[in-house]
Formats: structure tokens, sequence, C-alpha cells
């Protein structure tokens, strides 16, 4: 029988198969099976669970506010062009946002365009 690897999130040993994806019970994290051999880099998906890419467009669906400035980001504002980053904290969109400048963004409160 082929062993199976264990989770990358919680290091469960428990994963199983459901086609082309490795699924962990534990914490229902899901990765394909070119991930777990390393062929793939960083996977990031949007608050709709879209996956994004480096060049994207995506829009913020959250107001956001930023430190050191009155204002914020804006519920509806695009960013374009965005470059996607390993992000320790979960920031792991890097990109240019009109009106604020350069910024890192966290996945969860934007949706691709």
């Amino acid at each position: 029988m082929e062993q199976l690897p264990n989770c990358p999130m919680c290091g469960s040993q428990y994963t199983y198969e459901d086609g082309e994806l490795y699924i962990c019970p534990e914490c229902a994290h899901e990765w394909s099976k070119n991930e777990a051999a390393g062929e793939e880099g960083l996977i990031v998906k949007d608050a709709n669970g879209n996956i994004l890419q480096d060049g994207d467009t995506v829009t913020v669906i959250k107001d956001l506010k930023v430190k050191g400035s009155s204002d914020g980001i804006k519920v509806g504002t695009k960013i374009k062009g965005i470059r996607l980053v390993e992000g320790n904290d979960g920031h792991n969109i890097d990109c240019k946002v009109p009106g604020v400048g350069a910024i890192k963004l966290k996945q969860e409160f934007v949706k691709k365009a």
C-alpha cells in the first residue's frame, strides 16, 4: 500500500485521497497531488475560493483601515496587477492601492474581479 503524505498544515497522518486531492480529516485542509510532489508553488485563494495568480485584478470586499492614514481602503476598490508573496502572517498579496500606495493585503478581504 502506498504511504500517503502527512498534512502540511497540521501534520496529521490520517490523510486520504479523493480524486486528484489529498484531504486531512482533522483540519479539513485540501491540497493537490502536484502540490504534495513540490511542483506547485504558493496557492492563494480569494474570499470566494477562487485561485489567485500574479497579475490578477481584485476587488476589496470590506472597508479596511490603514495604519498611519486617516483614510482607508473602501469596499469596491479595484486593485490591478497583484503579486503573490509568502506571508507568515496571512498577508499574501503585495499590491499598489490607488490613493494609498504599496501595501500587503490578506486574501480573505479580496475577491477576483
